[in-house]
């Protein structure tokens, strides 16, 4: 390549929005798509992996590729929405390659692969990963950090090999920024070997946050690699609703195996879920939300509000009990919404303002009689109480829409729908190739 020829590290594109030609976003860039070759040739980028906002992954060839920029790419604007589908000699630049362990050709050294950058070639619209900045050595483990240096793509080698137990930091490093469920829709199109070793990498909070979002088998797939011990670590960490569901999709042996690994509350709280009905109020429940007794003020009640681990809809409200204020126990007097603690004086008793009028729901309520409740009374978080007036645990919005949307939707497109005409038009494939529109 050519001096003064650009050249990109592509954990900077991780994320990058993509526009058309009238500055109009198509989506956001996701991964690269290289094909490796022979005799330590340069990979040739073949184009992008976009995640448009419907939340499909398309492929944008780099032929239709106008200019990489700072903190944007530009298109020509002619986008085919067809699912993007890796083909068996394409390699995915971020997902496959970073992280991995090559060896350089001049000393035989085995060095870690923290990025690599693609230049484009003169004349011409095609781009090739020409260099790779690398790590000496392989103290993980010792967290040592070792010289970093980059180096021409010919003077390293072991990109074809399969490598098992690669690492899975520098990955994670690109995707640092993405909410859970994001992180989530990465995981789920990496392959099962690599969506193994991100997990692995995970810190127990992160990785339940993530498996939340997955679809059921994503998640079965991930847990049965961990270590039984770490396992009951991240159940531990998800939302008692979510772990339960999960612990229900493993074999017997293998959930009681788990379960008597868990904190003994911890594992209370799933097998009481559990022996609910699937889908009903006590099977949708959490066990966790915010309980207070009649002489806490408003102030105590909005320093729980605050807290940041608790969801928007179990923030929506609290629940007085008599003591214990704690499930499945406390005796249940009512319940305060988060808009009446602030129209209150801090010093206000929650026993004085508390809303006694509102019905909770039975445990054994099915799905469609709690979708009713909340409609009826304009609710994100329903009270669920026993025939002895002892509050269970609170039902949720977004557990009631996670068992009324079909089984797969965690796979399907966002909202649904189809995604807007790119610069005023329909989405089109290039003239000529109405059934290969990739051009690889």
């Amino acid at each position: 390549m050519p001096a003064g020829a650009p050249r990109v590290f592509v954990s900077h594109l991780a994320g990058v929005p993509v526009f058309d030609p009238n500055g109009d976003q198509v989506g956001r860039v996701r991964d690269l798509v290289a094909m490796l070759r022979l005799g330590g040739r340069p990979p040739r980028v073949l184009g992008l992996v976009v995640e448009v906002v419907t939340r499909r992954r398309i492929f944008l060839p780099m032929t239709r590729v106008t200019g990489v920029e700072s903190g944007q790419v530009i298109t020509t604007g002619v986008v085919n929405m067809r699912r993007f589908a890796q083909r068996p000699t394409e390699t995915l630049v971020l997902g496959e390659l970073l992280d991995r362990t090559v060896r350089l050709v001049e000393t035989g050294e085995e060095v870690t692969v923290l990025d690599v950058a693609m230049g484009q070639l003169p004349a011409r619209r095609e781009w090739e990963i020409n260099k790779v900045f690398v790590r000496r050595g392989r103290s993980r483990a010792l967290r040592r950090r070792g010289e970093t240096l980059t180096v021409d793509w010919s003077a390293v080698t072991g990109f074809s090999l399969e490598e098992h137990g690669q690492g899975a930091e520098s990955l994670l490093a690109t995707f640092e920024q993405l909410r859970p469920a994001d992180l989530a829709n990465v995981l789920h199109h990496l392959s099962e070997k690599r969506r193994g070793e991100v997990a692995a990498a995970l810190d127990d909070e992160r990785l339940a946050d993530v498996l939340e979002e997955l679809p059921d088998d994503d998640q079965v797939e991930i847990l049965g690699k961990l270590q039984e011990e770490r396992a009951a670590d991240v159940l531990e960490a998800m939302d008692p609703d979510d772990a339960a569901d999960l612990l229900s999709e493993l074999p017997e042996e293998d959930k009681e195996r788990l379960l008597a690994l868990m904190r003994p509350r911890d594992a209370a709280d799933m097998r009481r879920l559990m022996s609910y009905e699937e889908g009903s109020a006590g099977g949708l429940m959490t066990p966790d939300p915010i309980v207070l007794r009649p002489d806490a003020t408003v102030a105590d009640a909005l320093a729980r509000v605050r807290d940041q681990d608790l969801t928007p809809a179990l923030a929506a409200q609290v629940y007085v009990c008599r003591p214990p204020d704690e499930t499945p126990t406390g005796r249940y007097l009512g319940l305060v919404h988060f808009q009446r603690l602030l129209r209150e004086p801090p010093y206000t008793l929650v026993g004085s303002v508390v809303d006694t009028d509102l019905r909770p729901l039975p445990p054994e309520a099915p799905l469609p009689g709690v979708t009713s409740y909340l409609a009826t009374y304009n609710l994100v978080t329903a009270p669920v109480v026993d025939e002895g007036g002892s509050l269970l645990g609170a039902v949720t919005v977004d557990d009631v829409l996670d068992h009324l949307l079909p089984p797969d939707w965690r796979e399907r497109e966002l909202y649904g729908m189809a995604l807007p005409p790119v610069a005023g038009r329909a989405p089109q494939v290039p003239a000529g190739r109405p059934e290969a529109p990739d051009v690889r």
